[in-house]
Formats: structure tokens, sequence, C-alpha cells
């Protein structure tokens, strides 16, 4: 049972912290496997000793992406802010006696909220997800040393265009535009991310 690994990754000696991510094509599954997991190690450790980060808290604002002209290729890796995430992901890593804060993403507006997640001075275990945490590109390579184990999530493309279809739907786009976007922006996205599983710790099933 994959809770079960993540317990195992919790640090015995008290101060100590660890990074779990999860990487994986877009709608994998990995955010609600990521809220699992987290739920699951508070369960068994207590409340508080898990905290969830998501990478698309650094999506970059629509304002910025309409300014470099990269809307229509939203999820791509050029439009996240991937220093602010390493520096992030560095300060949870050494951070342990003051609450670190870290931002969150709205689906509802499109949008990244600054300072919505904390991650608490005594948790011991931090899960992150995202589409790019195994990719060599700029900056992105610093993610994986970050870590301590980085698990692909594996799910069948089908299931997983279903979900961005009835994702992007309820996000305001017509059928039509939807079937678009996937076809120019999520299938190359996922390629790619496909293409750097081999430089994950373990490859997972979200339903496991």
């Amino acid at each position: 049972m994959l809770v079960d690994d993540a317990v195992a990754l919790v640090p015995s000696i008290p101060g100590r912290r660890a990074l779990l991510g999860l990487v994986g094509a877009p709608a994998a599954g990995k955010s609600t496997l990521a809220r699992r997991l987290v739920a699951g190690v508070d369960e068994r450790l207590g409340a508080g000793t898990a905290a969830y980060v998501p990478m698309d808290g650094f999506h970059l604002a629509n304002a910025q992406l309409d300014r470099l002209d990269l809307r229509d290729r939203k999820g791509a890796p050029e439009t996240f802010d991937v220093d602010g995430y390493v520096v992030l992901l560095g300060r949870i890593r050494a951070e342990r006696t003051r609450p670190v804060y870290a931002p969150d993403f709205d689906r509802r507006v499109d949008e990244p909220l600054a300072a919505a997640l904390v991650v608490p001075p005594g948790t011991g275990l931090v899960v992150t997800e995202g589409n790019y945490l195994a990719d060599d590109g700029p900056g992105w390579s610093q993610v994986r040393d970050l870590l301590d184990e980085l698990w692909y999530v594996d799910t069948p493309r089908r299931l997983r265009e279903q979900r961005l279809l009835r994702r992007h739907i309820r996000g305001g786009r017509t059928p039509e535009e939807a079937h678009d976007f996937i076809a120019a922006s999520e299938r190359p996205n996922a390629r790619r991310i496909e293409a750097s599983r081999a430089h994950c710790t373990r490859v997972v099933d979200p339903r496991g």
C-alpha cells in the first residue's frame, strides 16, 4: 500500500524532514494521490506530520502568460516559475523551526494563490507533485536533488484525456476548444513527461 511506503519515509529522528515528489502526465491523479498520502500519514502518525505542496502554485499568472504570449501553452515547462519552486523546496528542507508558506493553484479562477499553504515546523514529510519534477530542462534538473524519493504516477492515456476534457469544459472551454487544447498542448507535454520517467525512484499506480 502506498500509504505504508509514505509512512516509512517519515524520519524517526525529531527535527528531520523528508520530501517525496510525485510526477506524471496531466490528469494522472497526482494531486489526488498526494492528498491521500498526506491524510494517510497524518492518520497513522498524528495530524501535522505530513504536508502537501503542489508545483502548480508556481504557474505564471495569466497576466504574465499574456505578456509572454504563452497563454495557449499554459502547462508547458516555460509557463512555470521553476526558480521560485526550487527555492521553496530548499527552504522546506532547511527550515524546521518556523512555518514555511507556499502558493497553491485555484482551478476556479485558473490562477495561483500566494501563501495559501503552510508547512508547519513539526512536519516530517512534505509531499510535492507536478508535471516536471523529473525533467532535465533548465532549472527543473535541480528539483530531483532536493527530493528523497520521486515516484512516477502512471495512468492510461485514455483515462487521463477523459479527465482533461471534463476539466477544461468545467473551466469554460467548449468541447471543441478543449479537444484542440489537449491536442496542441497537453499531449506534447505528456510525451515530454513520459520521457522523464527513467529518472524516477519507482513507478506507481495511483489507485494502489
